[in-house]
């Protein structure tokens, strides 16, 4: 069993600390952000050059450096974000009355340039790994990819849950890109296709034919797929999950974030939100970003 509960315990850590750890540092002070985005770009740096090393190394102890590197390669995208250092060319909240096709465009507009990193970032890892027998990292970076898409995704089209305790005074811009509502159509596919993809992610990792390399692996990234899914659900059933970043999410003096519910701004169910947060789907987390879902990384994240 301590072939697939180490791999397990690993990834549920990461994804617990990754996330309670941009929090937290988003929480402070924002004279403490310089430093805090030179420290995210040394490990950001440091993590794609053990990528590349690691690629090599197809055993379980690559699989663990590479499943690492991603996380940390991702905790970069959220704490540019989060920081404000690499959002979009709109940094205002929606349009009055801005409906439809103009206000997705107006949304997506509040995250571009995060986007495009995001891509090439993933693109540089390919690019590291190409040929190599070790791609744990280049998947792990795409299933994080995914929770932050789909998260963010649900949280527009709407969803009950948004945690807009947590979302950080500068980006409250963003609060009027959500949706408060019961449900939305793209949610049961989201959640379809994690448990889809974390099935087959199991089956490989339980594999009469596999490597002690593929158990880690695989038991690494259908761990992280289940949080994904667990966070989606969250986005819809009334579970406290942000306390488990207490000591992350609550604001110290000099903070900036409001850590306090602002239920009484929420609009009915079916109206843009006045006031809401994204789960970092950690490194998740739902993924999310601050505009839709979250770290990620909730995680960061990671936010799944």
């Amino acid at each position: 069993m301590a072939a697939y509960g180490l791999p397990i315990a690993y990834t549920l850590f990461l994804w617990w600390a990754s996330t309670g750890a941009i929090l937290y540092l988003d929480g402070l002070n924002r004279r403490t952000f310089v430093w805090s985005m030179a420290g995210a770009s040394a490990l950001f740096a440091a993590a794609l050059w053990e990528l590349g090393v690691s690629g090599a190394n197809p055993t379980s102890r690559g699989a663990y450096a590479a499943f690492a590197c991603a996380i940390l390669a991702w905790g970069w995208q959220l704490v540019s974000f989060y920081m404000g250092y690499v959002t979009g060319p709109r940094k205002t909240a929606c349009d009055p009355d801005c409906r439809g096709w103009p206000r997705f465009v107006q949304a997506v507009r509040t995250s571009l340039y995060h986007e495009l990193i995001v891509c090439l970032t993933g693109a540089a890892m390919v690019a590291l790994t190409w040929g190599q027998p070790n791609q744990i990292g280049v998947w792990t970076f795409l299933v994080l990819w995914w929770m932050h898409q789909s998260a963010k995704l649900n949280v527009y089209f709407g969803v009950p849950n948004l945690g807009e305790e947590m979302l950080p005074e500068h980006l409250r811009y963003l609060l009027s890109f959500m949706t408060r509502k019961p449900m939305n159509l793209l949610f049961p596919f989201s959640v379809s296709i994690s448990t889809v993809v974390t099935v087959l992610l199991i089956q490989k990792a339980v594999a009469a034919s596999a490597t002690p390399f593929e158990v880690t692996g695989f038991t690494m990234l259908a761990t992280l797929m289940a949080l994904a899914i667990v966070e989606h659900w969250v986005l819809v059933a009334p579970l406290p999950v942000n306390a488990l970043w207490g000591f992350g999410a609550k604001p110290s003096p000099g903070s900036r974030m409001d850590a306090r519910p602002t239920r009484s701004r929420l609009p009915e169910r079916g109206a843009s939100l006045e006031g809401a947060v994204v789960r970092v789907a950690h490194p998740t987390s739902a993924g999310a970003e601050g505009n839709y879902a979250r770290p990620p990384l909730r995680a960061p994240a990671l936010e799944a």
